[in-house]
């Protein structure tokens, strides 16, 4: 083919920032520069003020220039990749298109040393200025892409992370330390308990005037011990609650007295449901202790069934017992013999001087 039949490249604006005076300039210093040695020292015995030696060649590789020029002249060919695939299919073609890159260049008022054009050829067939996308469906690919746009999607979660943190936290805070704590608590209850109930037993043992009682509270005990044991807290706190009881009765010491106050009865019969034939007669005492004030006292009442702490109760005598002491009263309005009855230490029940059957009411009005 004749060289009038090449086609004519059409010249374009640059892609890169570099104007043709610049790329003139680099296309002269390479025909300019020397082929080895460096530039003459400057007067600090320094190389250029970049950093690098004087013509501007980078360590142990190709000029920085040639390589800028080689990259423009790649630009250029891709520029038109039709003609270049049908130029470089045959040597001869090939150097007219080399010859025609010249052409080119030297329109534009550039000189382009062949080597450089020839390179530039070179690295359009390789590929070497070329840039191919990665794979979008690789791993480093995707991998990079939430790198890049972690600022987007980073703080949900963040959000959903501090949310969680949060959400432990306070599950932590309200529900397992109060749970974990109880626990411990149990546990250490369960290691104490059994300690605390044999003191308990020793002491009831030393304090009671009837054997019976003492024997009584050792067979409770033993109860307690064997819940402690099995890991039963609230069955062993019931024995431990119900021996601390029986040492407090043991211990007290007081005296059953008529109440004899302005307003309050001092007696009273009553007919009981289960027996309207009959009747019932109570005198209404209280339990005072050495230092004169009330001891309140744990009652059952006969009627209901239902046991309370009261001040004041009734208990059930004989007629006889409640008509002596009406005509006490009703002599001068004072129970000359309000004593009744006297609780001493060492002992569960009171000692009555009265004919007491046993059994007591809590309310009567």
């Amino acid at each position: 083919m004749a060289r009038n039949d090449l086609p004519v490249l059409p010249p374009r604006v640059r892609r890169y920032s570099i104007n043709a005076g610049f790329l003139s300039n680099m296309a002269s210093e390479n025909e300019t520069r020397p082929e080895s040695g460096n530039s003459p020292a400057s007067p600090d015995g320094a190389g250029g003020g970049n950093g690098l030696p004087a013509g501007g060649t980078e360590r142990g590789g190709a000029p920085l220039n040639d390589v800028m020029i080689a990259m423009d002249v790649v630009d250029t060919l891709r520029h038109d990749s039709s003609m270049v695939e049908r130029e470089l299919n045959d040597d001869a073609r090939r150097q007219d298109l080399i010859d025609r890159l010249r052409e080119i260049y030297k329109g534009q008022g550039i000189e382009v040393p062949d080597r450089i054009l020839e390179e530039g050829v070179k690295a359009l067939e390789e590929d070497r200025f070329s840039y191919e996308p990665p794979d979008p469906n690789a791993l480093a690919t995707k991998l990079a892409k939430l790198y890049v746009t972690r600022w987007s999607w980073g703080r949900y979660v963040l959000g959903i992370v501090g949310g969680l943190i949060a959400f432990f936290l306070v599950n932590y805070a309200v529900y397992q330390r109060p749970q974990h704590l109880a626990a411990q608590a149990h546990k250490q209850e369960l290691t104490a308990l059994p300690g605390r109930i044999k003191k308990l037993t020793a002491d009831i043992r030393s304090e009671a005037a009837d054997p019976l009682v003492a024997a009584r509270a050792e067979g409770v005990a033993k109860s307690g011990l064997n819940a402690a044991t099995g890991g039963n807290r609230i069955e062993a706190a019931k024995v431990e609650n119900e021996l601390k009881e029986t040492l407090a009765r043991l211990r007290t010491e007081y005296k059953i007295r008529i109440v004899n106050r302005q307003g309050e009865v001092s007696g009273l019969w009553r007919i009981p449901k289960a027996n309207p034939e009959t009747y019932n007669f109570y005198l209404v005492v209280e339990a005072i202790g050495p230092d004169g004030k009330p001891i309140p006292q744990k009652i059952t009442n006969e009627e209901t069934g239902k046991t309370q702490t009261v001040s004041t109760w009734a208990v059930r005598v004989d007629r006889d017992v409640l008509v002596s002491v009406k005509a006490d009263k009703d002599d001068d309005g004072i129970i000359q013999n309000r004593i009744v009855g006297r609780k001493v230490r060492g002992r569960l029940d009171p000692d009555w001087t009265i004919a007491a059957k046993g059994g007591a009411i809590t309310r009567w009005k």
